[in-house]
Formats: C-alpha cells, structure tokens, sequence
C-alpha cells in the first residue's frame, strides 16, 4: 500500500504518515462490514444505545487529545477544535437515543392488520472533507449506526488523523471493529469504491458540488441512496434598519471562522445602500482586530488555509486593485493568507463562486427586493443571514432567500438537534436534527391477514 503524508497547515512541516488504502482493501472492509450487518442490526436498541453513550464518553474523555490532534493536522483554532470534539460527543448522545425511538407505524386497513418497520439500509459509505474532519464524521457516522447500520467512512487525505483516533476510541467503548471502520485513502480509489460497489447502499458526502455530482451520478446506476452535503456562497444581508455596530462586528467571523473554508461562509455581505459607508468603516475595524496565528494558541481567532494548493487557489481570486482592506497574517513558512475584503463589481469571480477562503465582497442593494434577488443570484443555497430589527421583513425575506440554513441577527448555522442542508447545488438530503436517522433506513410495509 501507498502512503498518505499529513502536513501541519500552520508550518508547512511533514507531521506523520498513515497507510492508504488500495483497491483490494477497500473491498476486503466493505465485505467486513457487509459480514458484521446481521448482528449488529439484531443487537437489542438498549444495548445499541448504550454503546452509543460509551462511545460519546470515550470522546468526551479524549477531547483534549482529539483538539490537539485536529489543531496540528487542519490548522483549526484551539477553541474550534474543542468545540468540534465537543460537537462530536453531543451528536453521538444526541443519536444513542434512536435505537429506543425508531418506530414504525399502525395503520388501519380491512382484513388484518398493517405495520411498518424502519430496516437499516445496510453498509453505509461516509466520504468526510478536510475542512470539519471531526463534525461531519460524526454527523454520518452517528445516526447511522444508531439506525442498525454498519459503516465505512472515508476521510480526506489531507486530515486523518481525527478520523483515525475516532475509530479507536468506538472499539474501546465496545462498537465491533467491523461495524465502524476508518479507512484512510484516495478519492479516486476509497471513495469511488463507495460509489460503485454493490453492497453500499448508501453514500454520504460532504465537498465539492462538482464531486458530488459526480458521485450522483454514480449512485444512479445501483439507484443507491446518497446524501450530499455541497458548496455553499452565501448572503449575509444587513438592512439599513439593523444594529450597523453588531452586523459589523460579527461578520469577520461568519466568512473568516476557519480561514473561510465553510460551506456555510458568508462570503457575499450584502449592505443597504444608504448605510452602505458606514457599515464599511465599522466592518474595517473589527477585520482589523481579527486575531490570525498559530493555532494553538488561545487568543488566536483564526489560523492557516489547510494546503499550499488550497492557498494558490484563493489567492488567485484577489486581485490587489479591488482589495478595499485587510487584516494581518503570519509570515513566513505555512499556509497563511490575511482576512481580505474585496470591492467588486456583482460579476466579479469572487462574488459568483465559492473562494473558499478568508475573502468576502461588500456589495450594495437598494431594497428589500433587490436584497432577494442578489442574495439568490447563485447556483446555491446553503444558508445566509439577515440583519434587520423589522420582523415582519425577517419573516418575509427568509421564506424569500433561496437556502436551507436562515438565521436572522446571527451567523448560526449548526445545531445538531436540527435539520442542516441546501437548496439547488448546494445538496441533497438533510443531516442533523430528529429526522437525520430516517435517511439511513427503508420503511417496510407488512400487512397481517386476520382472515
């Protein structure tokens, strides 16, 4: 087998090397975990939960190690990274209690009796990015094992590290190594496996629109279920009308929290016209104040892009001329790149895809209506948020914004016990919340003679 080499994003520096799997590999546990469905759908939804708990103990006893590990590997900030942990034990809590609660129905019917039952879909394949490793494993990780599934999940080469110590801290808690394997490799390779083999039932992948469509298509051929999590350029939408102090002083973190690399980034801050100057000179002081460097230490509010390749890629999007102002960034070795606010036209490239970087462009409207038309002027629809003391606007300008995660005075996005997903390219399905476990199940429908 090949190797995997993992840099750390804040040096450029090699930190370690994990084993990629090859194609006889990714077979071997796809046929293990196809091997293990059985018993583990037969275990009882007590003791299923009760692992389950186990499991989120094991993290919540391991938080620290796993924030340092994902500090090193992706160059989140210390106070993300344990909130990402964090995030992964909640949803493992959260999730151990749908063993107990996944029930069918009684439905009335002539002749007998008629029931439903939710059956696990079977080998489920999670393909995890690099930009939240430890979240979004836990996000398809969780429900699916909750639901009877046994899991595959493969993460980004550039990240495994959490991914791996994840999978031990599950066999130490008592989840069978057949049922939850980690299988670090290429994407080509692992995840295009997931894709095609037959005894995946279901995919679930978070990345880019492009791969994700690419995965759809493949899922088509076996009509196997797929949840795709995908970019996102979003509108952060600030009416005259709004607390201009407060809309400023948070925006730096909605597009410039984990140097950008979000889907849920709002990285097209769109300002009423009449307050459009004094946004900008209060949005200036508070990129200014952003606190970039080394991601370990507590004061540091964000830390590098995660590759050299990645840093080429959003620097290609700034062009110095329509830089309206920045923020500061390490020199030196590392993948650093300074909190960037653009002034461009609408058409801009900046404005019209997803940078995926530390960049935001200010724009102005004129009304509420042209807010709606710009806030929707993309081919996605991940979240956004409205700034605006007027409830009835919220109210209308939130049905009207074409996007699955609305907030309105905030930034927020996630929350593990409610739904999380997109509109148009930015995906299919949704993760998170009450219903997320139905995504990993088939409804049976039995009818019982009582003639």
């Amino acid at each position: 087998m090949s190797t995997l080499e993992v840099l750390d994003p804040a040096t450029g520096a090699p930190l370690t090397s994990v084993e990629a799997a090859d194609l006889p590999a990714t077979d071997a546990a796809i046929a293990r975990a196809h091997a293990a469905l059985p018993a583990w759908r037969s275990v009882a939804p007590g003791d299923r939960a009760r692992l389950l708990r186990r499991f989120a103990a094991a993290v919540d006893g391991d938080l620290e190690n796993l924030a340092r590990l994902e500090v090193a590997n992706a160059g989140h900030t210390i106070g993300n990274a344990r909130w990402e942990a964090g995030n992964v034990r909640d949803v493992l809590d959260y999730y151990s209690a749908t063993p107990e609660r996944l029930s069918g129905r009684q439905i009335p019917v002539p002749g007998g009796v008629n029931i439903t039952f939710h059956e696990p879909v079977g080998v489920v394949g999670v393909i995890v990015p690099w930009n939240f490793p430890m979240p979004i494993a836990g996000w398809g990780l969780a429900p699916a094992l909750a639901a009877g599934n046994t899991v595959v999940l493969k993460p980004a080469e550039l990240t495994p590290l959490t991914a791996l110590r994840l999978a031990e801290l599950a066999h130490q808690a008592g989840i069978p190594e057949d049922v939850f394997q980690v299988l670090p490799g290429e994407g080509p390779v692992v995840g295009e496996r997931f894709v095609t083999h037959p005894l995946v039932r279901k995919v679930v992948f978070t990345g880019s629109t492009a791969v994700g469509k690419k995965i759809m298509a493949g899922c088509a051929a076996q009509v196997k279920r797929v949840t795709l999590e995908l970019g996102g350029n979003n509108a952060n939408v600030v009416f005259a009308d709004a607390d201009l102090a407060k809309a400023a002083a948070t925006a730096p973190y909605a597009v410039f929290d984990n140097a950008g690399q979000d889907c849920c980034a709002r990285s097209r801050i769109l300002v009423q016209r009449s307050v459009h100057e004094e946004f900008m000179a209060l949005f200036e002081q508070a990129v200014r104040g952003v606190v970039v460097g080394a991601p370990g230490d507590e004061a540091t509010e964000m830390g590098p892009l995660i590759s050299a390749r990645h840093l080429a890629r959003v620097s290609s999007y700034v062009d110095e001329s329509d830089v309206a102002f920045r923020g500061s960034a390490p020199e030196g070795p590392g993948f650093w790149f300074p909190p960037t606010v653009l002034s461009v036209p609408a058409g801009h490239r900046a404005v019209t895809e997803e940078v995926f970087g530390p960049v935001v462009a200010v724009l102005p409207f004129d009304d509420e209506a042209d807010a709606v038309r710009q806030a929707n002027d993309t081919d996605h629809g991940l979240s956004a948020s409205i700034w605006t003391r007027d409830v009835g606007r919220a109210l209308r300008v939130s049905r009207a914004v074409e996007a699955g995660n609305l907030s309105v005075n905030s930034h927020s996005s996630v929350r593990y016990w409610t739904p999380f997903g997109g509109f148009k390219q930015s995906g299919l399905g949704r993760e998170l919340g009450p219903d997320a476990p139905d995504g990993f199940t088939e409804t049976k429908n039995v009818f019982i003679s009582s003639e």
